[in-house]
């Protein structure tokens, strides 16, 4: 099976969290989806278990957004593979912290 090495940006306060840099390299076997990119984050992070996904349903945050190659990935399945550029590393897969108000 190939690994490959996908870049992950995080908003500030899981940077915080994770006294972790804006970027962070994680290393994914088989196939690179969201899923496996945020096992991969919440491995290597434990601090962030719960904090990006409900930790009984898996589902994202509310106020977090998935972004890759400038389209949001928010509302994409779980285990739909990620565009190709992320898989190579050329483009990172970002998570953004979204801003409600009104």
């Amino acid at each position: 099976m190939t690994s490959n090495m996908i870049r992950v940006i995080l908003p500030p306060h899981l940077r915080n969290l994770a006294h972790a840099g804006a970027e962070v390299t994680l290393e994914i076997e088989g196939p690179v989806t969201q899923r496996s990119v945020l096992d991969a984050l919440e491995a290597h992070y434990p601090m962030l278990r719960g904090t990006i996904r409900d930790h009984v349903t898996q589902q994202r945050r509310p106020f977090l957004r998935f972004f890759a190659c400038e389209e949001d990935l928010s509302h994409e399945p779980p285990d739909a593979l990620l565009p190709d550029a992320v898989v190579s590393g050329k483009e990172p897969f970002i998570v953004i912290g979204a801003i409600a108000g009104g």
